[in-house]
């Protein structure tokens, strides 16, 4: 038995009514200052508590060696396709140790030893902490507008480089900007950004030309100003190829939205900006895009896979709609791209990708084979009859096909190079449960083709059940590890995502978000009975979203699991909407503000559902004191109220760390992802009795 002197954490114990309910918080004053700034008091507990994992950490036997382990394992080679402009591929590359990816550009058909450095994070800034979000080139590809950010904040701001000339232009656009589309001469682009960067729910859409200071950039379209849509995602839009329209949308739910359409050349010569109605209130998701002078519509409205229309772009209600791509009951649309001459769509069926080709009328012509059952992505030009296929899955690091409309003869583009000759050892096998309602739910077990499983294999569930963003396989490589030394990892599909369409992530949000947890428990509970693992041998891992499963799973359930991980969470959803970007949530959890809401949050809220002396299981919390998405303080409330009523935090560890130089997890430099990664599965292995 170990006991574990933990740092001090105060009671400061506030009381308040909270419609018929009396709401004791006794570390609110964990959460910073009124508009949760780090405060004096909580930075020096901070740095208490992080010295205190530290140390523990830093000292498990095996450590170094796994190190060892993990860190050519994040040093391998890592090959994204950005943007395809008419003469060439945008990509990036991360080499070896570098702390942030390389962004290249080469003319189509070159090979890449004819490839051009077009920025590098690493030269701008030495301490890696600077990263590039997006890419987005002009038509011809000799001018790419690119956005950077600090320490993991997100808050993007806009460059732009002269290809040919290699070198950067004035113009310079900060306030969190993205979604950059070029006018087809080049003279500007519209984009969005935050009126204030300290309102997240400031967005606005506008119309930049180039050598214009930001101060005279014309606002298109702007985040209403009251009633519950102000604090929603707001405000998007596209333009057309060749300059013409104006595709405008405003997000009315986590996966809903209105769209209108514009004359985009009218405005130019008139300064008004006449939107036509595509969709309006019908609660449903709606995206377009011009093709040949056609719109052609995504939509999930009465088809809760989805379907793809066609009409007039002058004519675009969704009434007058031809249906192009009749909705399928087995698949669910998760991503649709034109290239010169046919429509891709790539399903999800079964949280596996399935890649079908059509011809502009919508005749089906074929499905594209794809290497296995795992992920695909597709990236297209819709001037050009070559198009780019990514692949992956659990044991098939990722590759990158080129293929050409005509033929779809796939070459073999890249491929992650793995200095492992055990990944045809790795086995994966896709099973059902029945949750506490009955219904089925999927999950992906992964483990070593020999492994005997005896029901004691340390065992990992990964799972997020949320936003209708789906878990599918991918290769991961700091799981090898753990599967060569006999782990076993899960992979479920949770309600609340959109592996099964629009409804399968219905069922898992506002008052039916406890059904997420409870397909969690299920599925572990299923493990068990299958005679894979056992209480004493099982772990979660989730974060952000997943990391209020996580938080679910410690409250819920603290039996079922020996281990949990919880990254840059979610846990106390009665005041989670207070603080940064959370009000954004909303219409995914609910707010306490509502009586009728209220009553599902408190009822899993993880923070509120501590009880004093209960026996938790050991947990690892770890968050980012940048994130710019879920505050930090929910990971230092729940680690302090842990530490302080479980009766089992003598023997089952409560640990945090908050990187004071990282934000929600994106842009991390290799020696803080090293740190993090390490840390992670160490904790998980020093309770497995693994080390």
């Amino acid at each position: 038995m170990q006991n574990f002197n933990y740092p001090e954490s105060p009671l400061k114990t506030i009381k308040e009514k909270i419609h018929d309910y009396e709401n004791v918080d006794h570390f609110r004053w964990l959460e910073g200052d009124e508009n949760g700034k780090l405060t004096t008091q909580v930075e020096d507990w901070t740095n208490k508590q992080n010295q205190f994992t530290r140390n523990i950490l830093d000292n498990l036997p095996g450590r170094k060696e796994l190190e060892k382990r993990i860190k050519p394992l994040l040093e391998l080679e890592k090959f994204f396709l950005v943007n395809i402009s008419d003469d060439y591929l945008f990509y990036g590359r991360q080499r070896d140790n570098q702390n942030q990816p390389v962004f290249y550009y080469c003319a189509k058909g070159e090979s890449f030893a004819n490839e051009k450095v077009l920025v590098d994070s690493n030269q701008i800034d030495n301490t890696g902490l600077t990263a590039i979000a997006w890419l987005s080139p002009n038509k011809e590809g000799n001018l790419v507008a690119y956005g950077s950010y600090k320490g993991g904040d997100e808050n993007y701001c806009l460059n732009i480089m002269d290809v040919k000339n290699n070198r950067p232009l004035d113009d310079y656009i900060t306030g969190k900007v993205g979604g950059v589309y070029w006018l087809p001469d080049s003279s500007g682009f519209i984009y969005s950004r935050l009126a204030d960067i300290k309102n997240p729910y400031s967005r606005e859409v506008c119309f930049h030309k180039l050598g214009q200071a930001q101060e005279k950039d014309d606002v298109l379209f702007e985040q209403y100003k009251e009633g519950p849509l102000a604090t929603t995602y707001g405000p998007f839009a596209t333009l057309s190829g060749d300059g013409k329209w104006l595709i405008a949308g405003y997000f009315t739910s986590t996966r809903e939205n209105d769209l209108w359409i514009a004359d985009f050349e009218k405005w130019q010569k008139t300064g008004k900006l006449e939107l036509k109605t595509i969709a309006k209130g019908l609660a449903a998701a709606f995206d377009a895009q011009i093709v040949d002078g056609q719109l052609y519509i995504f939509t999930n409205y009465q088809a809760p896979n989805g379907r793809i229309l066609k009409t007039d772009p002058k004519s675009p209600e969704i009434t007058e709609a031809l249906e192009l791509v009749k909705e399928k009951k087995e698949a669910v649309i998760e991503d649709w791209s034109f290239s010169k001459n046919c429509l891709l769509i790539n399903y999800q069926q079964n949280a596996c990708s399935a890649i079908r080709k059509y011809d502009k009328k919508g005749n089906f012509i074929k499905d594209i084979e794809l290497p296995g059952h795992g992920t695909a992505t597709i990236f297209t030009n819709k001037e050009d009859s070559v198009y780019f296929l990514t692949y992956t899955s659990f044991n098939q690091p990722d590759k990158i096909f080129s293929a050409k409309d005509t033929n779809d003869i796939q070459l073999c583009f890249y491929e992650v190079r793995v200095p492992s000759n055990n990944l045809d050892q790795i086995v994966t096998e896709q099973k059902w449960f029945e949750s506490k309602d009955g219904t089925k739910v999927s999950m992906f077990l992964v483990h070593k083709k020999d492994l005997e499983l005896n029901g004691e294999n340390p065992t990992l569930i990964f799972g997020y059940g949320g936003f209708g963003i789906n878990m599918t396989p991918a290769f991961k490589p700091l799981l090898c590890p753990w599967l060569e030394d006999g782990g076993v990892y899960v992979l479920v599909n949770l309600r609340g995502g959109n592996e099964y369409g629009d409804t399968w992530h219905n069922q898992g949000m506002l008052k039916n978000k406890t059904k997420v947890f409870e397909d969690l428990e299920a599925c572990a509970e299923n493990l068990i009975s299958r005679k894979i693992t056992s209480k004493n041998k099982l772990a979660v891992w989730g974060r952000s979203n997943g990391g209020l499963l996580a938080g679910a799973a410690i409250t819920r359930r603290p039996d079922l699991f020996k281990v949990v991980l919880c990254g840059v969470p979610l846990l106390d959803m009665i005041r989670y909407h207070k603080f940064l970007m959370a009000r954004f949530w909303i219409p995914e959890y609910g707010c306490s503000e509502d009586y009728d809401q209220f009553k599902t949050l408190i009822g899993y809220s993880p923070y509120q559902n501590i009880k004093k002396g209960a026996n938790y299981p050991a947990t690892f919390i770890y968050s980012g004191e940048n994130d710019t998405r879920v505050h930090p303080l929910h990971a230092r409330k729940m680690a302090a109220a842990l530490q302080t009523f479980s009766g089992s935090s003598d023997t089952n560890p409560i640990l945090l760390w908050v990187d004071r130089d990282s934000g929600h997890g994106q842009g991390k430099p290799l020696k803080i992802a090293l740190l993090e990664e390490t840390d992670k599965w160490i904790f998980l292995r020093w309770q497995m009795e693994l080390v």
